[in-house]
């Protein structure tokens, strides 16, 4: 097979003699495309057609440039492209990835730390864990585990997903081993986790970690904007800048208590204005140059 590749007015235009098999491009001509948040910046999606096997692509306007890449494949930078372009709305979307675990730190954001009776501006970080079973995808529905709380609510967050393998990492080169960001809804049983210090049964229900929709590269997430929408109505809404603690430091600091692994999700807190969910919700974070998170209650 042949490959031809011609540079028009800024764009790669690629085709290949014999056959249309899977065409590699490095990942700044990808960026590039029309459609992306920005130049550099790519939509990493997870999805499947129908009841098929799970693909990722990469989402460019309203189309989905499929990838034959496995993710560990894509964290490290490659992208070969099958050829195959699916429509966005003909796809079901599934969580941008599968960590081996989530990481997350509390009252990061002195507005909400007020509102739980927390801690304001901490000197050191409060961590803890949620299960890998509380992620949903876009569109997936919350469940509300009404016999074993009456107090469950929404923490809109930006989430990073780790793309390279970091221990002790300082925070000047933690940017370097980030894949991308993405949204998630922190969801909380707030009655539970005030009798519970270690937020295991909290923050641990089936369903309660929705992330995505997808995840974007080469982001500066130090002033993006965060929003909760409940019912169409904004509750949350801040600035990463806002947080007595700057992303880098946030994740320096985890890496020199556990090994951080590809695919791994760290969230960073939420702002004030968390509220309770209740049957028939229609829940959406919003953040930034990254888009729209939508799940529903029951």
């Amino acid at each position: 097979m042949i490959n031809r590749v011609i540079l028009i007015a800024g764009l790669v235009v690629c085709w290949g003699i014999g056959s249309a098999a899977a065409q590699a491009l490095p990942v700044a001509a990808v960026g590039q495309a029309k459609g992306n948040p920005d130049a550099n910046h790519e939509r990493i999606v997870r999805y499947r057609i129908n009841q098929g096997d799970v693909l990722y692509g990469i989402l460019i306007d309203k189309h989905i440039r499929q990838l034959t890449n496995s993710f560990a494949e894509i964290a490290r930078g490659r992208r070969d492209f099958s050829g195959a372009r699916n429509a966005l709305d003909k796809v079901k979307l599934l969580a941008p990835v599968k960590p081996s675990k989530i990481i997350c730190f509390g009252w990061t954001f002195p507005s909400h730390a007020r509102e739980v009776g927390g801690e304001e501006r901490r000197k050191e970080p409060l961590v803890f864990l949620k299960p890998p079973t509380v992620i949903i995808a876009e569109k997936g529905t919350i469940v509300l585990p009404q016999k074993l709380s009456s107090q469950v609510e929404f923490e809109g967050e930006l989430a990073a997903v780790i793309g390279k393998r970091m221990r002790n990492v300082a925070p000047e080169r933690v940017m370097k081993g980030i894949l991308g960001f993405t949204c998630m809804n922190d969801v909380t049983a707030r009655d539970l986790t005030k009798t519970d210090p270690s937020y295991a049964r909290g923050k641990g229900f089936d369903t309660f970690g929705p992330l995505g929709p997808w995840i974007v590269t080469h982001l500066d997430p130090g002033n993006l904007r965060i929003q909760t929408i409940q019912n169409g109505r904004i509750k949350q809404n801040a600035r990463v800048s806002d947080m007595t603690f700057k992303i880098p430091f946030l994740i320096s600091y985890i890496s020199r208590v556990m090994t951080l692994l590809p695919g791994d999700v760290i969230a960073f807190g939420t702002p004030g204005g968390s509220g309770k969910l209740e049957p028939g919700d229609k829940i959406q974070v919003k953040i930034e140059k990254i888009g729209l998170l939508t799940n529903f209650v029951k």
